[in-house]
């Protein structure tokens, strides 16, 4: 009797730790807050993604997936409801995605919102759920990637099989030939330039001091420029020679000038007077030419010789 009041006892226990853990499970899975209905559709497929599966926004967890079935109004697309909390700033440029969970890859929905500040929210209506854009997921574009790496990977296969092909190969074998031969020829050339390389350092040292003279007559240069430089500064300083030799040039231009204003006309004067002169000389001779006897007598008329009327003989009457 004993035994049996021990065990129900344990029993009644039993039973309350497990109605306790039923209303702590209860009370912790709860909704308290307001949720809204929202919907996407997609054609894609949707891998790991499991009703009751959180919903996220930004890594936020704001609600849980409650329906994943068939699209009726667009045939053939997968139906994905899920409730948002209220509050969630869910806007007409949000998109929804597929991701996984680290190791366990367990699938959820990831909303993201990369649209203005100034877009317009996403006003919900519980008996007809606005839909999100549902974008392919990581594990979506995985595959779409890996199809491409596929089909690349195949057509460098099939480019190497064209490679490595009976022709290729006698031609790349060839080819190896001649870079033996090529090696072979480089190995003799490297043995005659043993001798040059080994007059390198004399043809250095040679190379140093022409360049040290070529320093030395570069810097001659450079002190023959310096005095050339300084010769033209002082031929073009003020009162140098240049500045001499254009005073002196002004000064025969003045004197130019006053030769030509005032000697030149007394020249003109003095030749215009000689030739008056010589002209008046030039008569003068001429008259003496024909009249000789005006050197004694003058310039009067001659006196009439014998037998010329008028003529008066000495000591006589006329």
């Amino acid at each position: 009797m004993e035994n049996k009041a021990h065990a129900m006892a344990a029993g009644a226990f039993v039973l309350a730790v497990a109605a306790l853990l039923a209303v702590l499970a209860v009370w912790l899975t709860r909704d308290s807050g307001t949720r809204h209905l929202f919907e996407m559709s997609t054609r894609e497929t949707l891998s790991g993604l499991q009703p009751q599966a959180q919903v996220r926004f930004r890594g936020v967890p704001v609600g849980k997936v409650e329906f994943i079935g068939f699209d009726h109004k667009i045939k053939g697309n997968v139906l994905v409801r899920i409730s948002v909390d209220e509050g969630t700033p869910l806007t007409k440029t949000t998109v929804a995605s597929v991701s996984s969970q680290g190791v366990t890859g367990l699938g959820f929905i990831q909303l993201e919102d990369d649209g203005p500040a100034t877009a317009a929210p996403l006003v919900p209506n519980d008996d007809d759920p606005p839909r999100i854009p549902l974008s392919p997921g990581q594990l979506d574009q995985m595959l779409d990637k890996a199809e491409v790496i596929l089909g690349q990977v195949q057509a460098a296969g099939t480019q190497l099989n064209k490679l490595l092909a009976d022709n290729n190969q006698q031609a790349l074998m060839a080819t190896v030939q001649q870079f033996g031969q090529a090696a072979d020829s480089l190995n003799k050339l490297a043995l005659k330039l043993e001798p040059v390389v080994a007059s390198l350092p004399q043809l250095s040292q040679e190379a140093s001091s022409t360049m040290k003279s070529l320093k030395t007559a570069a810097n001659d240069v450079s002190q023959t420029a310096t005095a050339v430089t300084a010769t033209a500064d002082r031929l073009n300083a003020k009162g140098g020679p240049l500045d001499k030799v254009s005073e002196g040039g002004a000064a025969l231009a003045a004197t130019v000038e006053t030769f030509s204003a005032a000697t030149l006309p007394r020249l003109g004067e003095v030749a215009e007077e000689t030739a008056r002169a010589m002209r008046q000389l030039r008569r003068t001779v001429n008259a003496v030419d024909d009249n000789p006897q005006s050197l004694i007598f003058g310039n009067g008329p001659p006196t009439p010789g014998p037998g010329e009327a008028g003529f008066t003989a000495p000591g006589g009457k006329p």
